[in-house]
């Protein structure tokens, strides 16, 4: 290895991953998945079905974080947690809302405010 190749992959692996780079959200017509690879810690999974979300919470947030989506199923208790900046998080975003499972015009006012939690449940906007 040249003094140049040693150098420059040193160089690489002192930059922080992105969280795009480490995180990932995919989904098909039945399920999301999420596979995570975080720096110094355990790769993990996840997935839940579309058919079990119950509410979904977006979470925005100052500049410096990534804004985030918490979907609640009926599989547990706790949230799935998503970062908007995740590679593929904002085509889920796209699809929660193709899907009706969050409301377009809170979903503006959640884009244009610069922090706040912003919940909806997709039987809020039934009856």
């Amino acid at each position: 290895m040249s003094l140049f190749d040693w150098f420059r992959q040193c160089r690489d692996c002192s930059r922080p991953r992105e969280l795009n780079e480490w995180y990932h959200v995919t989904f098909d017509d039945q399920r999301v998945r999420v596979r995570a690879e975080p720096p110094g810690r355990q790769p993990w999974t996840q997935e839940f079905t579309w058919a079990s979300v119950e509410r979904i919470a977006f979470k925005a947030e100052e500049l410096e974080t990534s804004d985030g989506i918490y979907v609640f199923t009926s599989e547990r208790p706790e949230s799935y947690a998503i970062p908007t900046e995740a590679d593929g998080g904002g085509e889920l975003w796209d699809e929660i809302l193709r899907r009706g499972l969050f409301d377009p015009e809170l979903a503006i006012k959640a884009a244009c405010s610069p922090e706040g939690l912003f919940v909806w449940s997709p039987e809020s906007s039934e009856g």
